[in-house]
């Protein structure tokens, strides 16, 4: 099997840190292609990652549906996917949850906080100890799934009450023992083994507080846990499970807190909206949140965010006029009203519309926001405006006619144009003898 070092980055030859190559197998075809990854589970052990993270990386980062079958350790991304592209992806996967940020070696090991919601990473190399950037898509299935435990896509009642059975059996026997670690069995492929370094010690990986605890009331207590969590709110939920309207929930609750504590960084907003898959939609949110009838004002201040969301891409820009609307025609009648023209001008001029988007959304009223009576009368205050880009536009298209024809320009000092005007009359002077001299 082919080699690669874990950090590809990395070009040393005696690099002493690799993996197996990704290799990647397309099966089906046409709505039930789904690309196998055949070697996950070494890749994993490689990386010292249950194989179900990198494969859910994946799934994350190419927008597809992930199937993960521990039981016959298969790791399936739905779709047709180059094993090169993979394993590029698989790259910055390592760059994020494998090599330390210090030293860049992949002697780290994950813990997870279910309750203060955040992913430790500890480096038994140099000794760092830090936490995980939360704003990939990932922690959340991490939260909900911590290194060492069991985690299947779609388990049956049966099997999950046989996991919980085999968890307690595990549980007492490694008790018996004198055991703090549970027992691995081949299904458990994906379970973190031990590091073989000399520094490391191989009964707890790490330091004791990395270690969890596998008695049977831990067990069970984590499992309540789990579900306290998931019971608690949305954002422990698993994201492609849920519907859009309740994504931009959690989006709306995550730029409302931002707001409040003065911290409307675009980077972070846009990344939150992107890891909840709501960039179309996510201008609604924050029209709602960021447009009062200042709004004049409001889109020089909040420009930065919203040309993340608008800039080529008019979906998005569709979207914006229809919260336009809503803050013209629900939240703010009186005072935005009377400013439909300027305020569409404005959106035009800072870029946050493009021409075409604003003529076709002239060219039909709509009830999707608002009352068709007020969308109507919106359009009728915008008349001017419109009317004002259709002329620009046609006048636009008369200079490229113009263009297309043949102009001379002549570019003549002022003793050239006198010489030029003497010749001129010389010729007409000439022109007027020759008729006579006819004429006689």
């Amino acid at each position: 099997m082919a080699m690669v070092n874990v950090n590809r980055k990395n070009t040393d030859q005696f690099y002493r840190y690799k993996m197996p190559k990704l290799l990647a197998k397309v099966e089906g075809k046409g709505n039930g292609i789904k690309t196998v990854i055949v070697n996950m589970v070494d890749i994993g052990k490689s990386l010292k990652r249950p194989a179900a993270y990198p494969t859910k990386f994946f799934g994350c980062e190419l927008g597809a549906q992930t199937q993960i079958d521990l039981k016959n350790e298969r790791y399936i991304v739905n779709g047709a996917h180059d094993g090169e592209k993979l394993q590029e992806i698989l790259d910055d996967f390592i760059q994020k949850f494998v090599l330390c940020p210090e030293c860049e070696n992949p002697e780290t090991v994950l813990h997870v906080e279910i309750k203060k919601e955040r992913i430790g990473q500890k480096c038994i190399a140099c000794g760092y100890s830090g936490v995980i950037s939360l704003t990939h898509r990932l922690i959340t299935f991490i939260l909900k799934n911590p290194p060492g435990q069991e985690e299947s896509v779609t388990p049956s009642k049966k099997d999950k009450k046989n996991r919980r059975d085999k968890k307690g059996n595990n549980a007492q026997s490694g008790a018996q023992n004198g055991c703090t670690s549970p027992s691995h069995d081949s299904n458990e492929a994906d379970a973190i083994p031990v590091i073989e370094t000399p520094t490391a010690r191989t009964d707890a990986f790490g330091d004791d507080d990395w270690s969890e605890d596998t008695s049977e009331a831990a067990v069970k207590a984590r499992e309540l846990e789990g579900l306290s969590m998931r019971t608690k709110g949305l954002t422990m939920t698993d994201d492609l499970e849920l519907t859009e309207q309740q994504r931009l929930q959690i989006f709306y609750s995550f730029v409302e807190e931002k707001k409040k504590l003065n911290d409307l960084v675009s980077k972070a907003i846009v990344a939150e909206a992107e890891r909840l898959e709501v960039m179309d939609k996510a201008v609604l949110v924050l029209a709602e949140l960021l447009f009062t009838e200042d709004m004049a004002n409001q889109m020089t201040k909040y420009s930065a965010i919203f040309k993340k969301f608008l800039t080529n891409n008019q979906k998005a820009q569709k979207h914006l006029l229809g919260a336009f609307e809503m803050l013209v025609g629900k939240s703010f009648p009186e005072k935005l009203m009377p400013k439909v023209p300027r305020l569409l001008q404005l959106l035009y001029d800072k870029d946050f519309l493009e021409e075409e988007v604003v003529l076709e959304w002239a060219s039909k009223v709509s009830k999707k926001y608002v009352s068709k009576e007020t969308s109507a009368q919106i359009h009728e205050k915008a008349a001017p405006f419109i009317k004002w880009l259709q002329e620009a536009e046609e006048e636009s298209s008369e200079d490229d006619d113009e263009e297309d024809e043949p102009i001379e320009v002549v570019y003549a000092t002022a003793a050239e144009k006198e010489k030029m005007v003497a010749e001129q009359k010389q010729k007409e002077d000439g022109g007027d003898d020759d008729f006579d001299i006819d004429e006689i």
